[in-house]
């Protein structure tokens, strides 16, 4: 099987690309497949023939560039998944787009892969534009990741966001599993507020109140169920 992975320059590509035990992963860089560029994309897809392509390409930090540059959010996070997927569907390509657990309202918390969608800041809309074209195509697979890098990069963690944060690494141990599925999958760790699980790696982590820090109210829990997640790999 060949896959070809977007945005293997990012944080997360880096991470992938040491640790992915899968085997003919292509990376392309920008000059060779820009998201921006149908003609782009269609001359190195038909080229290489993957079965396979992994969209992690994309905006996402630092989060208050979604809300100063909205044509820069617009044309990476939804336009580029818009014409990854349009060239996938006409050379019948499966898609696997990674999303984000922000797409769901944050009130409630547990939410299921079918649960009504409200994003709640500009990143997680850019998100959801994305999901909507992938929707659309039903060869492919949507994953609604909750997961950051190891250690915790911060120096200081909500007590009061709960959230189902996983680390990178423990992510890509699990692809393998997952490419074989369709639809929309959610995936994280355990529901824990982000300061418990960021004391993880960093025992000395402050931990503060998104009100003392951001001055205004935001949803504060976007944890989701993971049943389904659970039941295949228990499958």
């Amino acid at each position: 099987m060949k896959i070809v992975f977007t945005g293997g320059s990012g944080r997360f590509g880096k991470i992938f690309k040491s640790k992915t035990k899968l085997k003919n992963v292509f990376y392309p860089k920008k000059k060779e497949l820009n998201i921006l560029n149908i003609y782009s994309i269609k001359k190195y897809l038909s080229k290489k023939k993957p079965e396979i392509v992994m969209h992690a390409a994309g905006l996402s930090r630092p989060m208050d560039m979604h809300e100063k540059d909205i044509n820069q959010s617009i044309d990476k996070n939804i336009i580029g998944t818009c014409n990854l997927v349009k060239i996938c569907k006409n050379l019948d390509i499966k898609i696997i787009y990674l999303s984000t657990n922000y797409v769901y309202p944050g009130v409630k918390g547990n939410y299921r892969e079918n649960d009504p969608l409200l994003p709640y800041n500009n990143y997680s809309w850019s998100k959801l534009g994305g999901e909507c074209a992938v929707q659309m195509y039903k060869n492919s697979l949507i994953i609604r990741l909750c997961m950051t890098e190891k250690p915790f990069i911060h120096n200081f963690a909500f007590k009061d966001l709960i959230t189902n944060f996983i680390f990178q690494e423990e992510f890509v141990k699990i692809i393998p599993k997952l490419i074989k599925h369709k639809g929309i999958i959610n995936f994280g760790g355990k529901t824990m507020s982000a300061y418990n699980f960021a004391k993880k790696t960093k025992k000395d982590i402050k931990g503060v109140k998104a009100f003392q820090l951001l001055k205004e109210k935001i949803p504060l829990n976007h944890s989701m169920n993971l049943k389904k997640i659970n039941k295949i790999l228990n499958d």
